[in-house]
């Protein structure tokens, strides 16, 4: 069998990894243009597709949280679960296909896919175009340490990509490539600031609230989006740092989004998806906006 050694396989020179604190604008202009192997988004739509539904269980056989939207110019990832560069190669999109990753906080359900991303961008897809990873405060120390602790020294090898890693200032925008990205602190522990994320991209407004209990902050997230993607961890128990079913549904009118589809779902809820009344996520699913 042979083994692929990202140690021995530099990627040659001119590679780095660039670090920006707070609001900032990276403009991607004049950069080549990365090869997808998905087709894109249609004419002024924006395409989503929930790669990844589950719980950080994994519950039903459900890939991790990872939603991919082409929004035409930029494509980018709302999260990126340790199980996501399977559902991206189940989904035939490519990691040299993906211009920015957007991490709402720092569990391993959410952000421990990036190893094995840029591993793949690196050895496999063998990308060239700069990549952005955008998250937390904390971001850029924690995704080094999970390479660390994976692929011992792949965090400095070089690369012929460069990584911007842009750790996000709670309440302010940022400007990313064609994004604009809006996170709001919520209530969930994670060793560093847990955010919620308005997106705003080709016309379109996305709001995800990444993991948390119920905030009066996801109102303000929520407020005129096109879509809201809702946590919805179980039916009717109630858990710390959670969201469930019903507390969301006592709270359905407050939420000013056009569309409300719930996914990172656990055993709980996921039997009881007969009494549902909103738009429940499944891997693959396809939502145009």
């Amino acid at each position: 069998m042979n083994e692929i050694d990202p140690m021995n396989l530099s990627a040659g020179p001119g590679s780095s990894e660039n670090r920006h604190n707070g609001s900032g604008n990276l403009d991607h202009q004049g950069r080549a243009v990365a090869v997808d192997d998905a087709s894109p988004a249609a004419e002024r739509k924006v395409r989503l597709r929930f790669l990844g539904s589950g719980d950080n269980f994994g519950s039903e056989g459900r890939f991790q949280a990872c939603i991919h939207v082409d929004a035409g110019a930029t494509r980018f990832l709302l999260d990126c679960g340790a199980s996501s560069l399977i559902a991206m190669k189940r989904a035939g999109i490519s990691t040299a296909a993906i211009d920015v990753i957007l991490i709402s906080h720092l569990h391993g359900d959410h952000f421990g896919g990036i190893p094995f991303f840029i591993l793949d961008a690196q050895l496999i897809s063998r990308r060239e175009v700069p990549l952005v990873i955008a998250g937390p405060p904390g971001l850029t120390q924690r995704v080094r340490e999970a390479m660390e602790v994976f692929y011992p020294g792949s965090s400095a090898v070089e690369r012929k990509f460069r990584i911007d890693y842009v750790e996000l200032a709670e309440g302010e925008s940022a400007t990313i490539g064609g994004l604009t990205v809006f996170p709001v602190r919520v209530v969930h522990g994670s060793g560093a600031p847990s955010y919620a994320l308005r997106v705003e991209c080709a016309g379109t407004i996305i709001a995800y609230s990444g993991d948390t209990e119920w905030t009066d902050a996801l109102r303000k997230v929520a407020d005129g989006a096109d879509l809201f993607i809702c946590e919805s961890y179980f039916f009717e128990k109630r858990m710390k740092n959670h969201l469930n079913y019903r507390t969301l549904m006592a709270h359905r009118a407050e939420l000013g989004c056009k569309r409300l589809i719930i996914t990172h779902m656990g055993e709980d809820i996921l039997d009881r998806l007969g009494e549902i009344e909103l738009e429940v996520a499944h891997d693959g699913m396809e939502v145009i906006l």
